[in-house]
């Protein structure tokens, strides 16, 4: 199972010199990807974490982490694909991809916070069909020109589009999921599975099976899929796996590979001592490094 690390997006401590001082220490030790999320705003009066508070845009933070950086490679997990028409996310990942020569890793979604598609002008009614026609015209805009698109609700017109991604067919486009039908559509149309902050980390291997059920019964092998899991970190006393000691943490690793995830990343973002807009961003960093020190992947 590959390891990764969420790069600091969210609270005081999603500075850019943080982002740029992680990233390289991450790439030195070993780690295999680097992640980040996506949170437009916080209503007023909800109840949402402080975590969603203040957040980075999650591309903008991949791109500037590919800049000081050269193998890890680069995830969203996840940007929400009704926010975006088509052809300016597909715009986005490919030049991301151009400028990282080819490390991204499209992780996208539907997206829930109601008043954020309000913001965004988009119907919050009828994301799952939308979502299987944005999947294929997202490949459309990445593949041959020329590229033209007609469905229900996307249309992009004969036309140039360019530069393509580095990646041939682009980037794998990994969904976030948690209904059954949600999960049997990433096993017929994407390249995998990203579980969320709130999943239960014991209970991975259901909708594992459910993805690799789907995919096999569309014609596809299993075997390529790929299950990412947002490894939430957090300090003090153990709750949940992925808590307690580092030693814990560590301890809780291969049991997340043998429910069948093929990949997880450390997440301190959603640990409220760390992602807190009024936390100390000295002590989150002291925190970080030792997370990515102790946890380290091992080079053989």
């Amino acid at each position: 199972m590959k390891i990764g690390f969420a790069l600091p997006v969210s609270g005081s401590w999603a500075t850019p010199s943080n982002v740029a001082e992680l990233a390289r220490r991450a790439e030195e030790l070993g780690y295999a990807s680097l992640w980040t999320f996506q949170r437009l705003l916080a209503p007023v009066g909800s109840t949402l974490p402080p975590v969603y508070r203040s957040v980075l845009d999650p591309l903008m933070v991949l791109g500037y982490a590919a800049a000081v950086t050269e193998r890890v490679r680069l995830g969203t997990a996840i940007v929400n694909m009704p926010y975006l028409a088509p052809a300016v996310l597909a715009k986005q990942l490919a030049t991301l991809d151009v400028l990282s020569d080819g490390r991204v890793d499209a992780g996208l979604g539907l997206g829930w916070s109601q008043e954020e598609f309000a913001a965004v002008g988009t119907d919050y009614a009828r994301r799952g069909a939308r979502a299987e026609e944005y999947l294929d015209c997202l490949r459309a805009l990445w593949g041959p020109d020329p590229v033209e698109h007609a469905g229900a609700f996307y249309r992009v017109p004969r036309a140039s589009v360019q530069p393509k991604p580095v990646q041939r067919s682009g980037p794998p486009i990994l969904l976030g999921a948690t209904s059954e039908r949600a999960l049997r559509r990433i096993g017929r149309l994407a390249d995998g599975w990203i579980s969320n902050s709130r999943a239960d980390l014991t209970t991975l291997a259901a909708p594992i099976a459910q993805v690799r059920a789907a995919a096999q019964a569309a014609g596809r092998d299993p075997a390529t899929m790929r299950f990412v899991c947002r490894g939430v970190v957090r300090d003090g006393p153990r709750t949940r796996p992925l808590t307690g000691s580092l030693d814990e943490v560590r301890a809780d690793l291969p049991d997340l590979a043998a429910q069948g995830m093929t990949e997880v990343f450390l997440d301190l973002n959603f640990d409220p001592k760390i992602g807190h807009p009024d936390a100390d961003p000295a002590a989150a960093m002291r925190r970080a490094h030792e997370v990515l020190e102790a946890l380290a992947p091992d080079p053989s």
